[in-house]
Order: C-alpha cells, then structure tokens, then sequence
C-alpha cells in the first residue's frame, strides 16, 4: 500500500506509486552521496519486491551513471547478473555477481570501480558484502532493496552483536517506506524518520524520530497517536452534543 498527503517537495512526501518511490529513492542517494555517506542503503519493504529487483536496478543504475563512468552492478549471484546481462543489452556499466562461497571478494573490485550498487543482498551475503565494503575504502557502496532488516532486529548472541556495531550500523538508510499497521515508517535523506498514520482515508504525520523507531518503540508511537486520536474525537463528538443540546434548548423555549 504506498500513497497519499501531498507535501510541498516531493521528496518528502510519501510516495503514491512505486515509480513515485523510486524518483525519490533516486533523490534522496544523490543528496547523501553530495553530502559524504559513502554507505547507503535503499530500502523499499513490501511484500516480493525483490521480483521487480532487475528492473529497479536498471532505473538506479541509469541513474548512477551520470554522476559516474565507473559504476559496477553487483547481484547476489551468478544466475541474476546473466539474467540482467542478456535483458540489458549494451550497458555503459559493469554487471557482475558476488561470486559462490568458493570466489574470492578481491576479484569483485578493481581500481576503475567508483561506486559499487548491490541489488538485493540477503543476510546469506552479508559477511561478503562487509568485505566488499572494506575493499572499496572511501568508495560509495549502495544497498539497493537490502533483505537485512532480519540481520538488525532479529540476530541475537555475541556474533549478531559484533555485526551490528561493526557493520549495520555504518550503513545509512537514505531512502527507506515500509508499511506498517494502519500506516507507514518512512525516510528520506535528510529527513528524520517519519510514522505516518492512516486516519480518515488519508494519511498524517504523528511523529518525527532522529534513530529509526522499531519494535516497542514504535508500538507505542502509534498506541500513543491512536489514543489521543480517539481521545478528540470523542471530545468533538461531546462538543457537537453539547452545540445540539443548546441549540434544542433554545427552540424549545423560543416555542413557548
């Protein structure tokens, strides 16, 4: 379900389309990669989205390389970039994968590579691509619908931990709209994180976070804006009586 306020600059408003999200998507990576963010994640979370992966990639791709002759196009494996290769045609790019277990990450990068686009990496991937990350130095590495929110949330122990401090957490979410119950989590660089809230057929902003909002935090981000959002309708509903009551009063004795 994408959609919805219109806002003055459409990078900052929520998406109505998936070609919406991607324009912003686009947006937003210019303006991180402008400022310095060398690791960026794009991330659109909506049920098999990693089916039309092949064709967003090329949108992103196209879009890459005005600002860079060196960009290389990387899939998590060999059969999705020949896949890619034959779809694509002629590409002024490099299309390559990240190789079996058996492949060395050093054969995936050399010094013409400027920036590096990942098109759905999964937490299978994830040791690989922090090795590729490291190889590319200052180099922009681009997360592109990343399927690694499990890695973040879910992973537990010592290892998960270890990951997270040393490798998610470099990672910076330029452009990320995930839907959740009765409304949307959303970003997009510079903004904050935003919660928007689906009321009366149309969508508000209930809140503005500086860290991404999960799990507890933002259960009671929308506990809190459903709550107060029943708490004045019921105060209009007691106004709109209390106007009828006077208003019945009044004709009662105006008849009288």
């Amino acid at each position: 379900m994408l959609g919805f306020v219109p806002q003055p600059n459409l990078l900052y408003m929520l998406p109505k389309t998936l070609s919406e999200a991607i324009e912003q998507g686009k947006e937003a990576t210019k303006t991180a990669l402008e400022a310095g963010c060398t690791r960026l994640q794009i991330e659109l979370v909506y049920p098999e989205i990693a089916l039309q992966a092949q064709a967003i990639a090329a949108e992103f791709a196209q879009f890459l390389t005005y600002s860079s002759s060196g960009l290389k196009v990387i899939f998590p494996d060999t059969g999705a970039a020949a896949l890619a290769r034959r779809d694509w045609g002629e590409v002024p790019f490099q299309v390559t994968d990240l190789g079996s277990r058996l492949t060395s990450v050093n054969t995936k990068i050399n010094d013409a590579d400027e920036i590096l686009l990942i098109v759905c990496p999964t937490a299978v991937e994830v040791s690989k691509i922090e090795e590729l990350c490291n190889l590319a130095g200052d180099r922009p590495v681009i997360l592109l619908l990343p399927q690694l929110e499990d890695v973040s949330i879910v992973g537990i122990g010592y290892a998960a931990r270890q990951l997270r401090d040393r490798f998610l957490s470099t990672l910076e979410s330029c452009y990320y709209i995930r839907p959740i119950e009765s409304g949307v989590l959303f970003r997009s660089y510079p903004q904050s994180w935003q919660v928007w809230l689906e009321k009366r057929e149309e969508f508000k902003l209930i809140a503005e976070e500086r860290e991404k909002p999960v799990g507890d935090d933002l259960d009671l981000i929308i506990a809190r804006a459903t709550r107060d959002s029943q708490e004045e309708e019921g105060i209009a509903q007691k106004r709109k009586r209390g106007i009828l009551g006077n208003l019945g009063r009044l004709f009662k004795a105006l008849n009288h």
